[in-house]
């Protein structure tokens, strides 16, 4: 694997947003979250849980709730605004003013012609969706309390409303209410506080389902208005309901971070009628879990503690496959981090501002795992506050250190770096050509004299840069006619190449010296995570969210040798059982045969003059190796090398003086800054 000096950084204080809502579209396997911060994010659940599209936040429009409808996306939150959301262009497409005050619950029914929202002032407002937008129809009969919950009944002529200390049923053709269940406000000190139902779920065997503030799941028989069962599971807040697409199994999400499953089955073995009996409890957050879906086969949930998990049904999956994994997704499946690798910079990316540091600098040489005295801290060059409401969703550091450019839904900002000993200046580029207006990733070339920023129907624009002004050169094109967005884009060390991923799984690769397109590479079913292209061969290598690695030859424009022997051996189990998406790939001048790689979790060198391991092979033998003697080390070598001494790896980049830095955020770390859970775990409890 070889020796490297390491930069180990864990001052990037990434924070994530908790997340606040999910809904999930069953026909694409698409699962849509809304974070705090006002961030929506699309997982790909069919191409392992990859997060294929964000849509970045703004200010004071977080989402209370998300509705699929179709393809189309919609969210509205306590501004009182409903938006629908242009998926292609990854910004809102539009936003309506609902004029009921905040909005705390949205649904649509079953056919998707209307969409539902429950307001503060008490009144459930229908929405008529149109082919392009959605129009005002009317309000169903005013309550005297905020509508907190909506469900719809699938036959879509009934809508069940949750409110405080009562559930509403209305009719949705005459829009009048036709019945009123009274919730129980529990015992003790909590009868004094006024109940939440915080969700509902309406059968289509008209059972209605509630979860409240005093912690009890309700079953109620909605066509006689009567109360069927009471299940108290928690001191605390049942937050979330979620129902399986059969209509058999039912989650609730607590205050304490647990999840628990309800199923509709025989109670014992000797009786025949069915009811809702609590079957199962899972633990696997330390918050509040605030959204809820419910699978065919896996139960989603998150909350306060920000992260996504997957949990299988294990009934529903085959056992030892990667689908009956627990998979818990913590950390962006993209770059938050630039490296300038000439200049010893990083750029950290945060959802307001952006901060460039120095790296620190050590003495002297050490043997392998000792750490080495620093000669010059790390030291925060620049913190740079973005302009206007709308949260960075791009940014990038040239290699020489002397450009920065960020981007956001409004705004593209270019900005001269000018370093003097010490001191360091910074100059805003206030001419930028209009057709920098909306980019969705930003790429310096390797000599600092273009920028690359993609933009919409996967475009490119190129620009040319020089001292303090920048001209617009050329738009780069696909033959394809793809709309979706770039979310990669590579430019080689010569200067010639470009290479840019699509989230349809397209990769284009552009001649810049020509300003045209070279070649496009054969589609993959699985979408591209991570592409670079090596400085002496020009080789494109692309990871995908399958952890399958092919290279491609730009001169030959066909698959290399190496990528064909790959292909037909195939990875290594371990390889393909790992949870997540190689998020970057780089080269080193000083040794041709090797790719630099890395997930969350693990540094991977492959070196390509070894070879392949084989199904029997330890895939992690580094320490095992180390211990060898030199022929047997040899013997047992492969291509792949791995290192996991680093974790929650959110950058690995090769410095010209051939270091690494490595910059961690542990998931301690993340934990520590979050509010105090509801619940405190104490001793033998």
């Amino acid at each position: 694997m070889g020796e490297f000096k390491v930069h180990r950084v864990r001052f990037f204080d990434y924070m994530p947003s908790a997340i606040r809502a999910m809904a999930f579209n069953s026909r694409t396997e698409r699962l849509a979250l809304a974070r705090a911060d006002g961030a929506v994010e699309i997982f790909n659940f069919a191409d392992h849980y990859f997060q294929e599209k964000i849509i970045p936040g703004q200010d004071g429009r977080a989402a209370e709730a998300l509705c699929w409808v179709g393809q189309r996306l919609f969210s509205a939150g306590l501004n009182g605004e409903i938006t629908e959301y242009d998926l292609e262009n990854l910004k809102p497409k539009y936003t309506v003013e609902a004029y009921g005050g905040p909005i705390w619950a949205m649904s649509s029914n079953g056919e998707g012609t209307l969409l539902a929202v429950g307001c503060e002032d008490g009144t459930v407002k229908m929405f008529e969706i149109l082919s392009e937008r959605i129009q005002f129809q009317r309000n169903l009969e005013r309550q005297k309390g905020r509508i907190i919950s909506l469900s719809w009944h699938p036959s879509g002529k009934l809508i069940a409303a949750g409110m405080m200390d009562m559930i509403r049923i209305f009719d949705a053709e005459t829009g009048h209410s036709t019945y009123r269940l009274l919730v129980d406000r529990g015992f003790g000190p909590s009868r004094c506080k006024e109940v939440v139902v915080w969700s509902i779920a309406f059968l289509s065997d008209h059972t209605i389902i509630s979860g409240d503030s005093a912690g009890k799941v309700q079953i109620w028989d909605g066509l006689t208005g009567t109360l069927v069962r009471t299940h108290p599971v928690t001191k605390w807040d049942v937050m979330a309901l979620s129902v399986s697409p059969d209509e058999s199994s039912v989650l609730a999400g607590t205050s304490e971070g647990t999840v628990i499953q309800f199923q509709f089955i025989t109670a014992t073995m000797d009786q025949q009628d069915k009811e809702w009996v609590r079957t199962r409890t899972f633990k696997n957050h330390s918050h509040d879990v605030r959204a809820l879906v419910h699978t065919e086969t896996a139960v989603v949930s998150g909350g306060m503690d920000t992260q996504l998990v997957v949990r299988p049904l294990l009934d529903k999956v085959e056992k030892n496959t990667h689908e009956s994994a627990l998979h818990k997704i913590a950390f962006p499946h993209r770059n938050l981090v630039c490296c300038a690798k000439k200049a010893g910079l990083l750029l950290f990316q945060f959802s307001d501002h952006l901060e460039l540091w120095r790296i620190g600098e050590s003495d002297g040489h050490g043997k392998p795992g000792d750490s080495l005295p620093v000669k010059r801290k790390p030291e925060k060059l620049i913190q740079l506050k973005r302009t206007g409401e709308h949260h960075i969703c791009s940014s990038a550091l040239s290699p020489c250190g002397g450009w920065l450019a960020y981007s956001t839904l409004s705004v593209v900002r270019l900005y001269r770096l000018q370093y003097n000993d010490n001191d360091i200046s910074i100059t805003k580029v206030s001419k930028l050509p209009k057709e920098l207006r909306s980019v969705h990733q930003l790429c310096f070339s390797s000599d600092s004299s273009k920028l690359f920023a993609s933009s919409s129907h996967s475009s490119v624009i190129v620009v040319a840069l020089n001292q303090l002004e920048c001209k617009y050169l050329h738009t780069l094109r696909p033959k394809s006619g793809s709309v979706q967005p770039v979310h990669l884009l590579c430019a080689s060390e010569d200067g010639k190449w470009l290479a840019t991923a699509s989230t349809d799984c397209e990769v284009h690769v552009y001649n810049l010296c020509k300003q045209k397109l070279h070649c496009t590479v054969p589609v993959y079913s699985s979408c591209p995570t991570a592409i670079g292209i090596h400085p002496t061969t020009s080789n494109l290598v692309v990871a995908y969210a399958d952890h399958q690695i092919f290279e491609y030859s730009l001169i030959q424009r066909e698959y290399t040798d190496w990528s064909r022997k790959l292909m037909k051996q195939g990875l290594h189990r371990l390889w393909l059982e790992r949870d997540t998406p190689v998020t970057h790939i780089t080269f080193s001048s000083k040794n041709p045969a090797h790719i630099f790689m890395h997930d969350t979790f693990m540094f991977c060198i492959i070196d390509q003059s070894l070879p392949l391991p084989e199904a029997r092979t330890m895939l992690y033998n580094q320490m095992t190796l180390r211990s060898l003697p030199e022929h047997e080390r040899l013997r047992q070598s492969h291509a792949f090398k791995i290192c996991k001494t680093f974790k929650h790896l959110m950058c690995v980049r090769l410095l010209e003086d051939h270091s690494v830095v490595v910059v961690e955020r542990p998931l301690l770390d993340i934990m520590s800054q979050l509010p105090a859970p509801v619940r405190q775990k104490k001793f033998a409890t």
